[in-house]
């Protein structure tokens, strides 16, 4: 499934020309949807409609598609009905996410709405709630999942918890999403705000490794920004990432040579099958350079996140390129030409068997 990245935006909390420049750099960095929030507001009906058709009119012409958070009380007080949900297409929005669920039964009769809008329903609880909508017969095209973020610190999801929660949804098949958090933004849809993750183990990282850790899962499609304003760098990191391919950043050793930085970087990486406990083996390299010279520097004892190459004096092995997962002692073959920045220690472990990573110099 196609993995894509989003913005949130809150129109009650700031003035149209903003948001409308912050969807403009969005878009200019290829971000696709966004996520904006009713829960929070409180305004006459008409004034409602015109400010987010204003503003969800200019997302659509950049051809980003909009979901907007609602629950039952949203649709009580604005006197929406459930069987009919022409204010969402009024106002251009391409899909609802339900932050609070009704019977099943009416999630499923929404999915078949005639104006086309996705029904995005709350993955954060791990109860049989989408079990039970499917027992409904949903139209699964227009059913997709999307987790809560967190303003408040420390109650953000459990890592193990998330999984679970994530899993079940995915089994069906569905479009996932998940946020993470801005260390820059401020603006929130609450008055608190201490970021806005899905993790709560995300609420201090780089926001580019919290995108990596929810694609490593293989379990979120959809990476959003839920605090507003992002900066320009921070839009432009994500952008960067391969949502489909894990990519570490690296620090060089001093006397690395121009030969194993191009092994490093520049090399089609990919875990042997074959498993060990000890280090990632990508062994291709010592094929394609096994005439090549590579002559003994920083060899060392060996911790995790040591990138190492096989010199001179190792044989066949001269030219492997193995990433070490736990600490070994000091091995005379084998070069210590980079480092795995500590922060993204902790992704080394979703490199399993055959897939393919990537290496970045940390810059």
């Amino acid at each position: 499934m196609k993995r894509r990245l989003g913005i949130s935006i809150y129109p009650e909390h700031s003035n149209p020309t903003d948001i409308k420049a912050y969807i403009d750099l969005a878009a200019k960095y290829g971000y696709e949807r966004i996520f904006t929030c009713l829960l929070s507001v409180d305004q006459p009906v008409e004034e409602i409609k015109a400010e987010f058709k204003d503003i969800i009119m200019h997302a659509r012409s950049k051809n980003m598609e909009v979901v907007l958070d609602v629950s039952p009380r949203v649709f009580k007080q604005l006197e929406i009905d459930l069987n009919d949900l022409k204010f969402f297409d009024e106002i251009g929005a391409t899909g609802i996410r339900l932050d609070e669920g009704f019977n099943a039964a009416q999630e499923a009769m929404m999915s078949f709405n005639k104006y086309g809008l996705d029904i995005e329903v709350n993955m954060s609880n791990d109860v049989a709630y989408i079990d039970n909508i499917m027992t409904y017969k949903p139209n699964q095209a227009k059913l997709i999942g999307c987790h809560n973020f967190y303003p408040q610190q420390f109650c953000g999801l459990e890592y193990n918890y998330f999984l679970s929660c994530s899993k079940r949804f995915k089994s069906f098949g569905m479009r996932t999403a998940a946020f993470v958090s801005s260390s820059s933004a401020t603006v929130g849809p609450w008055s608190v705000m201490d970021g806005l993750p899905t993790l709560e183990m995300h609420r201090t990282m780089p926001i580019d490794v919290q995108a990596k850790h929810l694609w490593a899962t293989g379990l979120i499609d959809d990476v959003i920004v839920g605090n507003m304003f992002a900066t320009e760098e921070e839009l432009a990191k994500l952008a960067q990432l391969d949502p489909y391919k894990l990519t570490l950043k690296v620090d060089f050793s001093a006397e690395t040579s121009a030969l194993e930085k191009d092994i490093v970087l520049n090399f089609e990486h990919f875990r042997r099958g074959d498993l060990n406990e000890y280090m990632v083996r990508s062994t291709m390299s010592r094929v394609v350079y096994k005439a090549e010279d590579f002559p003994v520097h920083d060899v060392q004892e060996l911790s995790k996140g040591d990138l190492v190459i096989g010199n001179n004096d190792f044989g066949l092995y001269k030219g492997e390129m193995q990433l070490v997962l736990k600490e070994m002692p000091l091995d005379a073959r084998k070069n210590v030409v980079a480092k795995i920045v500590e922060e993204e220690h902790f992704l080394i472990d979703f490199i399993g068997s055959w897939d393919k990573f990537a290496l970045i110099e940390n810059k």
